[in-house]
């Protein structure tokens, strides 16, 4: 299947399907030969971006922004506004045009059809479900208006359901593999999807939650990575819930978020062996080759780092710097790569390297293709938190009282990074600077001492910033209880 041609004076192998795999929640500092021994194996083989960001410090927006190469506050898929509009075209929809085979397996509930992202795949399966159901999910119906007739015809049509109910319960808390949260479940079902699939070429989208809290790592992959001493009883009893530690309604203490990293670098570990289970798919399947193979990360991770846990209310680079790595075609051999990179990048990067011209999401978009020398490179890197995801009401709800600092949380943040400096900026007037040289770990603000460089900074982040068209600030999915349940045991409710 493969051929040679020339682009720009440089010969390289073509490339006719697309593999884009995401770790959820896993930050750039945590991977590595350790504990990504597969991810680091294709990255020896491709391209690794040292330095790439997420658009967003969390999944909907992030996903929103690879999949369409716009910002938050441009797709409107964020904590005010928790879907993506149709008016947004997709990456999906780009390859399903071009005649592409267009495939997803999401195990992260906010991308779902119920959340507006299975526009363009043929298929886009659910991979925590033994057995897919859009009766599982209900009818996906949006806005304040058609609430009460949401209610009614999914009470008329879907009440019950106990089959599928039953089976995917019976899967989840008995059959599937302990610690695993659909990973081993979806890598089979790709694995029997390539066996039995045509001839088109595909684009085949994956997304692996377990990184993401709960940390539940099988016990062999925890006793890998657990502190000296430490036993997986005690890591395991720890109370993961992150809203409530922002909320100071609980305390950890540094050992035991030592405990915690130690069971997130072990998750790290395990999605890690689902790669390469995958990875030996596509080679069983003689598609390995021919495939354009991208892995990233949707978003990062506090810790304990900073003072938080999760990943909201903040830009800090704990969220925004993720793994990237490119194998296959013009990204063959390539090294590792140290210019700034953005997730929002995927789609022109995909798009070019596969030859196909789709104006109306490249020219709607700010991506740039990262297909050597295909165009000039960034000096900066951008990033929004548009708004904050619980909100503060629904914290208020569960929390009662809330401490001052929550409450400054209920803001948007907008950072500008270049290789050398970082700023961060709140509409309430909140700001940082951060002189990355001297402060990688961005621990002390220095606004202070450096008014000249934060009115550039600020000049720049305002400047890309105030031109975009925005869009509806509100409006929020009308959701199944099994979908909220879910959201809320992934700490966003």
């Amino acid at each position: 299947m493969s051929e040679s041609n020339e682009r720009d004076g440089e010969s390289h192998t073509n490339v006719r399907n697309v593999v884009l795999v995401v770790f959820d929640t896993a930050r750039a500092e945590s991977a590595g030969p350790e504990t990504t021994p597969a991810l680091s194996s294709l990255a020896a083989e491709g391209t690794t971006f040292e330095n790439a960001f997420a658009a967003a410090p969390w999944t909907l927006p992030s996903h929103a922004s690879m999949f369409t190469g716009r910002y938050p506050s441009e797709h409107g898929a964020h904590g005010g506004h928790t879907y993506l509009d149709g008016d947004n075209r997709t990456l999906a929809e780009a390859f399903s045009d071009a005649g592409y085979e267009t495939v997803g397996v999401s195990n992260n509930t906010w991308i779902t059809e119920e959340f507006g992202f299975d526009r363009g795949f043929d298929e886009l399966r659910k991979g925590w479900q033994y057995i897919q159901s859009d009766a599982d999910m209900g009818a996906v119906v949006r806005g304040e208006d058609v609430r009460e007739k949401l209610q009614a015809t999914r009470d008329r049509l879907f009440e019950g359901n106990p089959l599928v109910n039953a089976a995917n319960i019976l899967y989840s808390e008995v059959l599937q593999p302990a610690g695993d949260d659909g990973a081993a479940r979806s890598v089979d079902w790709i694995d029997g999807w390539l066996a039995d699939r045509g001839d088109d070429p595909f684009f085949l989208f994956c997304n692996f939650i377990e990184p993401h809290v709960e940390y539940d790592p099988p016990r062999e992959y925890a006793e890998r990575f657990l502190p000296e001493g430490a036993s997986y009883e005690e890591a395991t009893a720890i109370r993961q819930d992150p809203r409530a530690y922002d909320c100071e309604d609980y305390e950890l203490t540094e050992r035991e978020f030592s405990l915690l990293r130690g069971l997130y670098r072990a998750e790290l570990a395990y999605t890690d062996d689902q790669l390469a289970r995958l990875r030996e798919a596509l080679e069983s399947a003689g598609e390995l080759e021919d495939t354009l193979f991208v892995v990233c990360g949707d978003h990062g991770e506090h810790v304990g780092e900073h003072g938080f846990f999760g990943h909201q209310y903040n830009l800090y680079g704990t969220l925004l710097n993720v793994p990237l790595v490119i194998r296959g075609g013009p990204f063959t051999d390539g090294g590792r790569r140290r210019e700034l990179a953005q997730l929002l990048d995927v789609p022109a990067t995909l798009l070019d390297t596969l030859g196909i011209d789709d104006p109306e999401l490249l020219e709607g978009g700010h991506g740039r293709s990262l297909r050597p020398g295909a165009s000039e490179r960034r000096d900066a890197v951008f990033a929004e938190y548009a708004a904050p995801q619980p909100s503060i009401d629904r914290l208020e709800d569960r929390f009662d009282e809330l401490p001052d600092r929550v409450r400054a949380f209920d803001r948007r943040l907008r950072t500008i990074r270049t290789r050398g400096e970082k700023y961060v900026r709140g509409d309430d007037g909140f700001e940082r600077y951060h002189d990355l040289e001297a402060d990688p770990g961005e621990r002390t603000d220095r606004s202070a001492d450096r008014p000249d460089r934060v009115r550039e900074l600020r000049r720049r982040l305002e400047e890309r910033f105030d031109g975009l068209e925005e869009a509806d600030a509100g409006g929020e999915v009308a959701m199944q209880a099994g979908t909220e349940e879910r959201l809320a045991d992934l700490g966003y409710l």
